[in-house]
C-alpha cells in the first residue's frame, strides 16, 4: 500500500490563524468530504504532486481510520489528517506523527555549506591588510570603516528566525516537525552553535575592531542569526516555500552586515560565524533525526535539489578577489608660498597611491519572470589596501621632530603625533537591473546580468594631535614661552576622498544545483565607474593656537594664511573586476 501524507490547504502560510489537521467530535464532520492536496512517497524522494484525495462522508469507522479514494484505488487514512483546528496552537507536549513522512538519513540532509563559509571567513581573516590597516605601525587604528554608524537593532534580528519560526507553528502552520521535535533540534542547535562559537572566540583572542575585547571571530550573533535561518529553512523553507528561507537568510545577512558597520566585527568573524551557524543547525538535526527517526515528522521536503531549468531565482551571499586599477597619481598641493616667500616653487611633489587587489563580500538575488530573464539586485563591499601611508606618517612625523630638536622649541612642543584612520578606500555599492539564465540542464545553468547602481566610497584619512605651551618671539627671532598657556590641536591632516558616483556592471557565472534548495556559483563580474579623487591636506593648523603671532605675520606680509587645506585633484576611469564563488538559495 501506498502511504500518502495529507497536508492542509492555505490561502496564505503567514495569516495568524489557519486551520489544520487535528481535534473534532466525530468523523462524519462535513470537513472530511473535503479535497486536500497529498504528497506520495512512488520513490526514494517526495514528489508533489497536485493531485486530491477525497474521503467518504459515510464512512463511520472509529476515529482512528477513515477510508479515501486517490488515483482510482482505495486506501487507509490517519483520521487525525483530515480533522480541522482553528486558533492558535498551544499543544506543545503533542508528539503528532505523520506515518506518510520519510525519515531523514543523516548524510543525505548534511549538506556542509557552513564549511566553505567558515573557510572564507578563516582566509579573509588572513588577509588582514584587506580590511584593517597597518595594525604594526602604533600610529594605526585597526578599524574597518570609519563611519559612526551606531545601530542596536542587530541585538534582535539575530533572533529573527527562530521567532518567525515559532510563531508560524503557533499560528497553526504546520511544518517539518512537532513541538517536541522542534524543541530538541532548536536547542541542540544553538547548543552545538554556543560550543563552536565560544571555544573558537576564546582561543584565538581575536582582537574586536573598537579594540574592546579579544573575543571577535568568530561573530556570536551571526551565528546565532543564521542558525535560526537554517531551523526556519528546515521547518518551512525545504517544506512550504523557499520564500521563509529566503526571508531568513536575508535578515541573517543584514545582521551579519550590521556588525561590521558598528565596528564591532571584522569581515572574517561575520563569515566564519555565518559558516558555524548553519553547519550547528545542520548537525543537530541530523543527531535529532538518528534519535527521534520517524517519530515527530509531520512533513517531507518538497525536493532534494532545485530545478534550474524551472526555478532559475536565487539570493547568494558571495565573496571575491577584486582586480583592476593599480595606481592614482595627484598632482602635487600648491601652498602658494615657500619659507622664503617664493610663489613660484610652491607646489609639492604628486602623491602616488598603489592599489592593491581588493576583497570584495556581498549579497545578491534575483526573481525571475521565466527560465531566463528576471529582475534583480546586489549590494556589494569592496576594500582595497593603499599602500605607502605608513612611510607617509614616519616623513611628516619627522619633519616635526626635527622642529622640536631646537633648543627654543624642545620645552615648548610635549607631542606632536599622526594616527592613521583609514589607509584602504571602502566601497559601498548597490546596483539593480536585469538577469539572464541559459540552464544546461536541471543543475547547471549559465548566467548574466547588466546592472545599474550607485558607489560610495569612505575615505583614507590621518589624524594629527598637537599638544605644547604658546610661544611668542621678538623682533629678532627670538623664541619664548607666551606664558602658561596649553596649545592643543586636532585635526585631519590628510584626507583622500572619491566623489559618490554612479556605476554600470555586467558579469558571467556558471551555477551547480547542489540540494535542499542551495547552489553553489562561481563568477567573473565587471564594474565601470568615473570618479574624482580629491586629496585635502593641513599640515600647519597647529599654529593657530602655538604661535598665533607667527600666523599673523605671515598674513599680513604675505597674504598667506598657514591655517588652512590646500586640495588636489584627480578624475580616473575605473575598470573593476571581481573573481569569486557565492553560496545561493535557488526558488
Amino acid at each position: 500500500m501506498k502511504k500518502v501524507h495529507i497536508i492542509s490547504l492555505m490561502a496564505a502560510a503567514l495569516l495568524p490563524f489557519t486551520t489544520r489537521a487535528t481535534e473534532v467530535t466525530n468523523i462524519s464532520d462535513p470537513v472530511v468530504n473535503d479535497s486536500v492536496p497529498v504528497i506520495v512517497d512512488e520513490t526514494e524522494q517526495a514528489i508533489s504532486v497536485a493531485d486530491t484525495v477525497t474521503v467518504n462522508a459515510a464512512d463511520t469507522v472509529p476515529q482512528q481510520t477513515v477510508t479515501g479514494q486517490y488515483a482510482g484505488k482505495e486506501y487507509t487514512f490517519d483520521a487525525d489528517y483530515f480533522r480541522k483546528y482553528r486558533g492558535v496552537d498551544f499543544r506543545f507536549l503533542k508528539n503528532t506523527t505523520n506515518p506518510a513522512v520519510k525519515p531523514y538519513k543523516f548524510l543525505q540532509d548534511q549538506t556542509w555549506v557552513g564549511v566553505p563559509l567558515f573557510v572564507a571567513g578563516i582566509i579573509a581573516k588572513g588577509e588582514k591588510e584587506a580590511f584593517r590597516q597597518n595594525y604594526k605601525n602604533t600610529n594605526t587604528k585597526i578599524r574597518l570603516i570609519k563611519y559612526n554608524f551606531h545601530s542596536e537593532i542587530d541585538n534582535y534580528t539575530q533572533f529573527s528566525g527562530i521567532a518567525l519560526t515559532v510563531g508560524l507553528k503557533m499560528a497553526g502552520v504546520e511544518g517539518r516537525s512537532s513541538w517536541p521535535r522542534l524543541f530538541a533540534s532548536s536547542l541542540a542547535s544553538y547548543g552545538v552553535m554556543a560550543l563552536f562559537v565560544n571555544s573558537i572566540k576564546y582561543t584565538a583572542s581575536e582582537l574586536r575592531p573598537d579594540e574592546s575585547t579579544h573575543n571577535s571571530w568568530p561573530s556570536g550573533h551571526t551565528a546565532t542569526a543564521f542558525a535560526g535561518a537554517t531551523i526556519l529553512h528546515k521547518e518551512y523553507g525545504l517544506t512550504r516555500s523557499p520564500w521563509y528561507s529566503i526571508a531568513g537568510y536575508t535578515v541573517a545577512t543584514a545582521t551579519g552586515v550590521m556588525r561590521v558597520l558598528n565596528n564591532r566585527h571584522w569581515i572574517s568573524d561575520v563569515l566564519s560565524g555565518a559558516g558555524i551557524g548553519i553547519l550547528s543547525t545542520e548537525l543537530a538535526y541530523g543527531i535529532c533525526d538518528l534519535f527521534f527517526k520517524q517519530k515527530g515528522l509531520l512533513m517531507n521536503d518538497l525536493a532534494y535539489y532545485p530545478d534550474l531549468r524551472t526555478n532559475p531565482s536565487f539570493f547568494s551571499i558571495s565573496m571575491g578577489i577584486g582586480l583592476g586599477n593599480k595606481n592614482l597619481t595627484l598632482p602635487g598641493f600648491n601652498f602658494g608660498i615657500t619659507a622664503d616667500g617664493d610663489p613660484d616653487a610652491a607646489d609639492t611633489d604628486p602623491i602616488n597611491l598603489k592599489f592593491r587587489s581588493a576583497t570584495a563580500v556581498g549579497a545578491e538575488g534575483a526573481w525571475f519572470f521565466n527560465p531566463y530573464v528576471g529582475i534583480g539586485g546586489r549590494l556589494r563591499v569592496k576594500s582595497t589596501p593603499i599602500n605607502g601611508w605608513s612611510d607617509f606618517t614616519e616623513i611628516e612625523r619627522k619633519s616635526i621632530t626635527e622642529l622640536t630638536e631646537q633648543p627654543e622649541f624642545q620645552e615648548a612642543i610635549s607631542y606632536f603625533g599622526l594616527e592613521i584612520e583609514s589607509d584602504h578606500i571602502t566601497e559601498f555599492a548597490a546596483d539593480a537591473g536585469l538577469y539572464f539564465s541559459l540552464p544546461l540542464s536541471s543543475r547547471f545553468a549559465i548566467g548574466s546580468k547588466l546592472l545599474i547602481g550607485h558607489s560610495i566610497m569612505d575615505d583614507i584619512d590621518v589624524n594629527a594631535k598637537f599638544l605644547g605651551t604658546r610661544i611668542d618671539y621678538d623682533d629678532e627671532g627670538h623664541y619664548f614661552p607666551d606664558g602658561d598657556q596649553v596649545a592643543y590641536s586636532e585635526w585631519d591632516y590628510i584626507d583622500v576622498h572619491a566623489s559618490n558616483s554612479m556605476k554600470f556592471g555586467t558579469g558571467l557565472s556558471l551555477t551547480y544545483a547542489y540540494k535542499n534548495s542551495f547552489s553553489w556559483r562561481v563568477f567573473c563580474d565587471y564594474d565601470y565607474s568615473h570618479k574624482t579623487y580629491t586629496a585635502t591636506y593641513a599640515p600647519f593648523m597647529y599654529i593657530e593656537k602655538f604661535c598665533p603671532r607667527l600666523r599673523n605675520d605671515l598674513i599680513d606680509t604675505f597674504n598667506w594664511d598657514p591655517v588652512q587645506e590646500f586640495k588636489s585633484s584627480a578624475s580616473k576611469h575605473l575598470n573593476q573586476w571581481v573573481l569569486g564563488g557565492a553560496l545561493c538559495i535557488s526558488f
